[in-house]
């Protein structure tokens, strides 16, 4: 259901027939390696490079038989080569391989193509956030904490808080992309018994990758764990994004909305519903890949030099975890490029407790007038719970307490109440994120 949805693009890599691709080019650079050390015949390595081929359909109807995926591969391999007139090279094709130094290192190729891909998703997620984040740099909003009205911020700033994160995203996957970029033909338990070291780093120069230091029959998993933890933390973040825009979108609070396309029906039974589905989808695909990183974790501790209890695992989580970051990566770019947002709500909502959310700047000034932080604190807050019960005037009640207008004066209450004060640094907040 997911690859439906997705973009094509990431579909195709954890495809059948790419993955088999993978695996013969992992072959054929094994057989030129070994070509130019004279363990293989040069003319054998070349017919391999020139006829090595397979049909998926065929590799499946062998399997079905030998129940073995990488003996159905070789075999379905050395038929074509038998077709094409050259069965005897096929006897040099996986000659020293033990089946996972094939499907290991193939696995770094497709993880390499997939983390190219999302990576292409992440940068023009930031791209898209910090235009936003510009366009609302000074759009005032009121800031919530425990859901609460606390205190005036910019939609800007929030903006800006999702692309610093995404920046991080960013620098911790190319990370983790990198450190599955590893190759291994060391054999059946780690040891070089059949092809040499220097053979190993010759072959994963071939194909781009880098040689394990040390690995058992498989490359250690605790990096696989890494690359689908760094996942996770990226489609965490396109949660946290689709959260706020549900919250925002509520009807009592309104001051942002995923977009609603003419024609868009929100409700079977009720015609005036615009509900946030994308966001939801959103937040709840995320859990997906959550939930596929501790199985990945599970993979790490293996009986001794290796079982097979990763490898269907992984057959799982590791196509679907990048599906999955693909698209959600894409819906929360499409998401924030056309969020609808609706300043004057957000000002009016800041507005409806009459200054309420700035009790902490009055508090503030008459302890640095010389009031008592503990008398100022008493005399303000029952002003503030007043105005919370009776949903009156904050501020009307702050300029008419003869206390507060003995210890400030008419233009610094004022000044207590002052946007333009509170939110006098994100010029320099914006600095410190997009530079400049």
């Amino acid at each position: 259901m997911i690859a439906r949805y997705t973009r094509p693009a990431m579909g195709r890599i954890w495809s059948d027939q790419n993955k088999f691709q993978q695996w013969l080019e992992v072959e054929l650079a094994a057989s030129e390696a070994l070509a130019e050390r004279g363990v293989v015949p040069a003319e054998a390595a070349r017919l391999l490079r020139a006829h090595a081929g397979f049909e998926v359909e065929r590799i499946h109807e062998i399997e079905k038989e030998v129940k073995h995926d990488v003996i159905a591969f070789t075999t379905a391999v050395a038929e074509t080569m038998a077709t094409a007139g050259h069965a005897e090279a096929s006897r040099w094709l996986h000659y020293g391989l033990t089946s996972n130094d094939v499907v290991d290192t193939a696995q770094a190729l497709l993880l390499q193509q997939a983390a190219a891909i999302v990576l292409s998703g992440l940068e023009a997620l930031r791209k898209t956030l910090k235009r936003r984040a510009l366009e609302f740099q000074h759009t005032v909003q009121i800031g919530r904490t425990h859901g609460v009205h606390a205190e005036p911020i910019t939609f800007g700033l929030k903006l800006a808080i999702w692309h610093e994160e995404a920046g991080r995203n960013l620098t911790r996957f190319m990370a983790a992309a990198e450190d599955v970029r590893v190759g291994k033909t060391s054999g059946a338990v780690g040891t070089f018994g059949h092809i040499e070291p220097e053979v190993e780093e010759a072959i994963c120069a071939r194909l781009h990758l880098k040689p394990a230091a040390v690995a058992s029959q498989v490359i250690q998993r605790d990096r696989h764990a890494n690359f689908v933890a760094s996942l996770a933390l990226v489609t965490a973040l396109c949660e946290k994004i689709a959260l706020e825009v549900r919250h925002l979108q509520r009807t009592e609070v309104r001051e942002a909305e995923e977009y609603f396309a003419r024609g868009q029906k929100g409700s079977s039974a009720m015609p005036h519903k615009r509900n946030p589905v994308t966001c939801e989808q959103i937040c709840g695909l995320a859990r997906v890949v959550r939930s596929n990183a501790q199985a990945a974790f599970e993979n790490v501790a293996l009986w001794h030099e290796r079982d097979i209890s990763h490898s269907s695992v992984e057959r799982v989580i590791l196509p679907d975890c990048t599906i999955l970051a693909d698209y959600l990566i894409d819906r929360t770019t499409r998401l924030v490029d056309q969020l609808l947002v609706y300043p004057e709500r957000m000002r009016r909502n800041l507005e409806m407790t009459r200054g309420l959310v700035f009790s902490g700047q009055v508090l503030l000034d008459l302890a640095a007038a010389g009031m008592l932080r503990e008398q100022a604190y008493r005399i303000v807050q029952g002003h503030a719970m007043r105005a919370w019960e009776e949903e009156g005037d904050f501020r009307a009640a702050i300029e008419a307490d003869p206390e507060i207008r003995a210890a400030l004066t008419a233009e610094q209450i004022a000044e207590a109440f002052s946007l333009e004060r509170q939110l006098r640094n994100v010029d320099q907040i914006f600095a410190r994120v997009f530079g400049g």
